[in-house]
């Protein structure tokens, strides 16, 4: 017989560089945090430009600051960013890495959000969450709810319409080239077997409610 649930988590963790993390969060309220593409077309700057040790101002005001590309703090695996919420799979590499890259992205993007919008006060439900990912097997499947999300979500969800996820960089050969992708595609054939397992493993995900009381935020 299988296992009802296949994964457990350790909470109230300490990051550990070198280990990879199932990191979210979500706005205050449930609020939209993005509402047009343009919003996206930000908070995807953030990433890249965020993703260094030295001290950067925002991104407000149409403002951008350059990095060096060697310079990181984390390595991404797979993404996807929502209407009011995001996942990310991250590895650690710098000192405190996932919480200096979670701080300057959050406050780059809410200054940009709070000007753009006249509001003021939090935009984020408090600290981002993090799970350690501690084994292969959890760490495939979080790639296929991550990367499908929209889907997991349903058709005609404004998440399948005004969201962005990794699957480009996984199996239709995107552009963005943001992510680290050799751990997840290394273990397949080609993209092609990883696509199948993918969609299979998402679909068992829904069917059977594996892992989505933890995944969903």
């Amino acid at each position: 017989m299988r296992k009802k649930c296949y994964y457990s988590f350790m909470r109230n963790i300490s990051l550990v560089e070198g280990e990879l993390y199932h990191i979210y969060n979500r706005a205050v309220d449930k609020r939209d945090i993005f509402t047009d593409p343009r919003d996206l077309d930000r908070f995807f700057s953030g990433i890249r430009q965020f993703n260094t040790p030295n001290i950067l101002g925002s991104l407000n005001r149409g403002h951008s600051v350059s990095t060096k590309p060697e310079t990181k703090l984390v390595e991404l695996i797979a993404y996807c960013v929502n209407p009011n919420h995001f996942h990310f799979i991250l590895r650690q590499i710098s000192e405190r890495g996932i919480e200096r890259f979670m701080h300057k992205l959050g406050m780059g993007y809410s200054k940009y959000f709070n000007t753009k919008y006249a509001r003021i006060g939090a935009l984020f439900q408090g600290k981002f969450g993090a799970k350690h990912i501690d084994s292969n097997e959890y760490l495939l499947h979080l790639s296929a709810y991550i990367n499908l999300n929209g889907k997991a979500h349903g058709r005609g969800h404004r998440v399948s319409t005004l969201g962005r996820s990794s699957w480009d960089e996984y199996v239709e050969n995107g552009q963005n080239e943001l992510c680290k992708t050799e751990i997840i595609l290394g273990q397949f054939e080609n993209k092609s077997k990883y696509k199948k397992f993918a969609e299979e493993s998402l679909e068992s995900i829904i069917t059977r409610k594996i892992l989505l009381h933890d995944l969903q935020t």
